[in-house]
């Protein structure tokens, strides 16, 4: 529904502070009034948040005014300077949505190159509107809610020489000091354009001293911190895999350089994107700082004939005064609620097995049916069948073969599937009648083997380059989801397979980047024809838990959030490099997003041996917890149930609750987490030890988030108020290295 910005105005009482200035402000909470329009200025409002920016009366530029914390009230004018120099006022000033080629020398927000072969632009404001609630986006993920959740502002400008439009959406979740950006760009003109590079968000800082955090890694070592100084010039990161990967998370977040997890501002960035990505931060010769983020320039190159509009995907900003902390607070809530739309987001996530680690591919109908069966003696109520299942004339029995072939193999399933699925779902869990073994499978849809049945019948289906070599990675080839038959194929194989048999859980993986694409537009297109499947299967199969994978967190991001609740977080589960994986994961996604077990040890990936406890404990912090190991290596340890009931214990805290990382593995070999309940009334501590410490002194571990007048119970024992546990805090010993504990907090 179209608001009216002037009633809104007249309404709330504003003062214009000048025609090319800021607008005088009224700080709001609440939905209905969480943008403030006068004439062409703009005011963004959260609970804690303002975003302030105005339309240039002269020049048509839009110009940011202030990006932080609430103000309200007449906003000072910034202070006029003398011009000299090759850097004229257009690069001196902070700017909306930064085109290119009229004397902004800093990084553009958007690149179009038009009939005539031009990359410059003149966009200037034209109109807008303000939305109740907020429209979805065609064909990509986005956050969604209601009017009174979220309220939309969008701005059309339109550049008179080119006629090209670009209208930019900016949506406030006022709850979670949220501001959510996207960008359209339409050619009205009777040429054909291209757009060559488009940041989905671009916000320029005054003159400050900054840090940029981002998440960098590699397999088996993702989201590992990276905290930088911003200096003069360009620092940027990215991925150029076709995909969001393990090398760099989708996600920036700017800070000042005294800013805690605890305390001080922090910005959060994050593109609700799964293909490739550029984010950029220049400080300019001016000491400026333009931060963007958005589609890989080199791998975009989008035609636009004429009438037709290129969408950027959504970028989340978030702003917190309360530290780093606060920001990833921010993002998880936000996620939970406005982002991930499966019926699982905070709910039901069933302690598993996966097969994987515990057999690989050396599995058939009885040995399966045996592990079934002892995951359910354990107390598991989801057992996964993992690669290794199917392909008839190439048969899956390494990973040379059989992808894209999705039959039961059928000298390891004689009987076919759906019969060993039912007796499967027909095994008590615990040895009681009263609940049956959930079915769970793995596939791979978006990638094919040459020694594969469908490879050799349709060999123009994969990703390729003309006559040059088509370059396999894990001896396998990326189908290419742009074409409208392999979308079909992969949604018509997925929906007979989970027709077939009582499957209430599917492991979705994809273990190789893009090689020989074809145009640099196929990369999009990959996307867009990726979220047409997963958008149809998800809405198709609402009561299926999706886990997504990418190798482990390659393809770890907000895009395949919205379709799928939960992500396997690293093939690397050993427990000690899992704190930090998880950990640095956290700043951006909510744990309850993460797939978290406990495997055997001597560890796959390391060779480390960590104790039992620990390495469940650490998976405990996972959304969805798991076992990821032969269950006959089990059956014996009666300790293992016990910590499968205390994973379900814990379980709906970490779906719901806030996290309070309280101490960094980075920083002190000493670990600490806090999860505390939505409403309050729990909480949950995990604390580790990671190495020895010899007669010597431990610290205390101070708690936050509680209430400080409220009295809390620690593993039901002495009660403390949440004054002396945030205070003073806690202290726990251990007699040696890879200790841990977890310790329930009850407000009384």
């Amino acid at each position: 529904m179209l608001r009216s910005s002037a009633a809104l105005a007249t309404a709330i009482g504003l003062l214009t502070a000048g025609s090319q200035g800021p607008v005088a402000l009224a700080q709001s909470t609440s939905g209905s009034d969480a943008i403030v329009v006068d004439g062409t200025a703009f005011a963004l409002h959260g609970a804690g948040m303002s975003y302030v920016f105005h339309a240039d009366t002269t020049t048509g530029d839009l110009i940011t005014d202030h990006y932080g914390a609430s103000v309200s009230g007449a906003l000072p004018s910034p202070g006029e300077s003398g011009v000299s120099g090759w850097v004229g006022t257009i690069g001196r000033v902070r700017r909306e949505f930064p085109d290119q080629g009229r004397g902004d020398f800093r990084i553009p927000a958007v690149r179009i190159r038009q009939t005539a072969g031009y990359t410059v632009s003149d966009l200037r404001y034209q109109s807008h509107e303000v939305l109740d609630g907020k429209p979805s986006l065609p064909g990509l993920p986005a956050t969604f809610g209601e009017a009174g959740d979220v309220t939309t502002l969008v701005v059309h400008l339109y550049d008179n020489y080119s006629a090209v439009a670009a209208d930019l959406s900016y949506s406030v979740f006022p709850e979670f000091d949220a501001v959510v950006r996207s960008v359209n760009i339409t050619n009205k003109g009777s040429g054909d354009i291209t757009v060559e590079q488009l940041a989905s968000l671009s916000v320029d800082f005054p003159l400050e001293d900054l840090d940029l955090l981002s998440l960098r890694g590699d397999w088996a070592r993702e989201a590992h911190r990276e905290r930088r100084r911003v200096d003069y010039g360009v620092q940027g990161f990215g991925s150029s895999t076709g995909y969001s990967s393990h090398l760099h998370n989708p996600f920036f977040a700017l800070a000042h350089p005294s800013t805690t997890e605890s305390q001080g501002e922090a910005w959060g960035f994050n593109l609700i994107y799964t293909g490739s990505f550029s984010a950029q931060v220049e400080k300019s010769s001016q000491g400026l700082t333009r931060a963007l983020i958005g589609f890989n320039p080199d791998q975009l190159s989008w035609t636009l004939g004429p009438g037709e509009t290129l969408t950027s995907p959504e970028c989340v900003s978030v702003y917190s005064n309360e530290g780093i902390g606060g920001m990833s607070r921010k993002l998880h809530r936000l996620y939970r609620k406005h982002l991930i739309r499966s019926k699982f987001a905070t709910s039901d996530r069933p302690p598993l097995l996966n097969s994987w680690e515990g057999v690989y591919f050396n599995y058939n109908q009885t040995s399966i049916e045996r592990l079934a069966r002892q995951s359910a003696a354990l107390g598991i109520r989801l057992f996964v069948m993992d690669d290794g299942w199917f392909g008839d004339k190439y048969p899956r029995t390494s990973d040379n073969a059989g992808l894209g072939d999705w039959t039961p193999n059928p000298d390891r399933f004689p009987d076919g599937l759906g019969p060993v699925v039912e007796r499967i779902t027909n095994m008590d869990v615990n040895g009681t009648a009263g609940e049956k073994l959930r079915f769970g499978i793995w596939v791979e849809p978006e990638m094919v083997n040459p020694n594969s049945s469908l490879y050799r019948k349709h060999p123009d289906w994969v990703l390729h380059a003309g006559s040059y070599p088509r370059t396999e990675r894990r001896n396998q080839l990326v189908l290419n989801l742009a074409l409208p038959e392999v979308q079909d194929f992969i949604i018509d194989f997925m929906t007979n397979l989970l027709n077939s048999a009582d499957i209430s859980y599917v492991k979705w993986d994809n273990n190789r980047g893009m090689h020989e694409v074809p145009s640099p537009r196929t990369y999009h297109e990959y996307m867009l024809g990726l979220y047409h499947v997963l958008d149809t299967l998800s809405s198709r199969f609402p009561n299926v838990l999706f886990e997504g994978c990418a190798s482990g967190g390659g393809r770890f991001d907000a895009g395949i959030l919205h379709y799928f609740p939960q992500f396997w977080t690293s093939d690397n589960t050993d427990g000690v490099d899992r704190i930090t994986i998880q950990f640095g994961t956290s700043l951006a996604y909510p744990p309850s997003a993460m797939g978290a077990h406990l495997s055997a040890v001597p560890n796959h990936q390391t060779g480390r041996t960590v104790p039992l406890e620990f390495r469940a404990h650490v998976a405990m912090m996972g959304g969805s917890f798991g076992l990821e190991l032969d269950p006959a290596t089990l059956q014996d340890n009666p300790e293992v149930r016990e910590l499968i009931k205390l994973a379900e214990k814990v379980n709906p805290i970490v779906l719901t609750g806030d996290l309070y990382r309280l101490r960094l593995p980075e920083e002190s070999q000493w670990p600490a987490a806090l999860f505390v309940a939505e409403d309050g009334s729990q909480a949950v501590l995990f604390y580790f030890q990671v190495g020895p410490n010899v007669n010597h002194a431990v610290p205390w571990v101070r708690l936050q988030g509680l209430d400080p007048e409220a009295r809390y119970s620690v593993d039901g024992n002495a009660t403390y108020t949440g004054a002396t546990l945030m205070n003073m805090g806690l202290q726990f010993t251990f007699d040696s290295e890879y200790g841990s504990k977890v310790v329930f907090l009850e407000r009384q």
